[in-house]
């Protein structure tokens, strides 16, 4: 295969096919372009998949899209198999794009990147997630599954600090997707492989730069994550994601990827830094859209005991019982809330809950008043949850 692209005798026909279907899918408010050799084009539209009119884009049209679509970049993607990149269609809407081959041919997903950065309040974020802004160090994650809102959830974090702090922030992004212009704070957005080599390297290269705060795209290995946890130790504010289902399995994530014998050291680290865990997400509504369900981890003494000790199997219990005095919330608290306002459906709440059986006994009333204040001091009891303002950690 020709792997060098004369851009001259490109006629950009194929690109502009697909384009038209990008265009429909931000008309019908869908998330994710999906092209593929010998296949029609589809859209995930309220989480599912949907056909899009059109004909069958060939193996040959599906090869020339690529040639458009990278130019001289083409070369790379025949040697890597698969790139990221992030394509402008207009002023208005950007894509984060992955290509990449298949037994087919090529195949390609764009995925909408909002221009305009959301709110808190668009995003139905609850206040104790703006709360991590303001914090002076420490490390904050985002978790949850490809999808679920992730970059979202940063971008407004991100976005928060920039117009009401004088900070100075770093990025590091595969690819960038939101684009932060200077407000109050000065931004510079780093991208791997374009701007720098790795996420470690960068982040490397960040602790001399004298930031205040940084992001690091994903804590993908060793490398990163021992970094990220000194950068948090030695007064930075850091932000990150993990492909993880909930604050539980983040902490187990990160400790299982060093050596047994690292990981005591790992665990001390990562609880003297974690400042929260953000874990999201998306569940069908009952007007055919999807809001986001959160589930908060703040840092408490109780949480910051739990971690040391190795007793993540009470995590959830320490949650649930810090809702009212640290705004914490689990996915079963915060999926009852949805439910009781009725934003989604009693088949709904229980698909996604982490307990369904529990939540049903909530749901029914057989949890509520005297026997559930009972169950929370009876969890507080056996994990010593400590509740006096003497014992609350300095948020900043």
């Amino acid at each position: 295969m020709t792997t060098q692209v004369d851009v001259s005798r490109l006629t950009f026909e194929q690109l502009k096919k697909v384009r038209v279907h990008l265009k429909k899918m931000i008309e019908v408010g869908g998330s994710d372009l999906h092209v593929k050799a010998n296949s029609v084009m589809r859209a995930r539209i309220n989480g599912n998949i949907v056909q899009f009119s059109g004909g069958i884009f060939s193996k040959e049209d599906a090869l020339t899209f690529a040639k458009e679509l990278l130019k001289g970049r083409f070369g790379e993607f025949v040697e890597k198999k698969e790139l990221d990149l992030v394509y402008p269609y207009d002023e208005n809407s950007r894509f984060r794009v992955n290509i990449f081959f298949q037994m087919d041919g090529v195949s390609a997903v764009f995925r909408v990147i909002p221009v305009k950065i959301p709110s808190f309040e668009e995003l139905h974020l609850p206040d104790i997630v703006k709360s991590f802004t303001q914090r002076e160090r420490g490390l904050v994650l985002v978790t949850g599954v490809t999808g679920s809102g992730k970059s979202t959830t940063l971008a407004a974090l991100i976005n928060e600090i920039n117009y009401n702090k004088k900070k100075h922030i770093i990025t590091i992004e595969d690819p960038i997707e939101f684009v932060h212009k200077d407000r109050n704070c000065i931004v510079n957005q780093r991208s791997v492989g374009q701007d720098t080599l790795s996420f470690g390297s960068a982040l490397r290269a960040a602790l001399r730069e004298d930031p205040d705060i940084i992001l690091v795209g994903e804590m993908r290995d060793q490398e990163t994550i021992n970094l990220a946890l000194h950068a948090a130790d030695t007064g930075h504010l850091v932000f990150s994601t993990l492909h993880t289902l909930d604050a539980k399995e983040t902490i187990n994530r990160i400790i299982a990827q060093f050596p047994t014998d690292e990981q005591n050291r790992v665990r001390l680290s990562l609880a003297g830094v974690l400042q929260g865990v953000i874990s999201q997400r998306l569940i069908p509504t009952i007007d055919g859209k999807r809001r986001v369900a959160l589930e908060v981890l703040v840092r408490t003494p109780t949480i910051e005991k739990l971690i040391m000790e190795n007793r993540d199997y009470e995590i959830r219990d320490a949650i649930e019982a810090g809702k009212e005095h640290y705004k914490s919330q689990s996915f079963d608290q915060a999926i009852l809330d949805l439910y009781d306002e009725g934003i989604i459906s009693k088949e709904q709440a229980l698909e996604n809950a982490t307990s369904a059986s529990d939540l049903e006994l909530k749901m029914n009333g057989l949890m509520s008043g005297k026997v559930s204040e009972m169950l929370e001091e009876s969890i507080e009891k056996n994990i010593n949850i400590s509740t006096d303002d003497d014992d609350v950690f300095d948020l900043k």
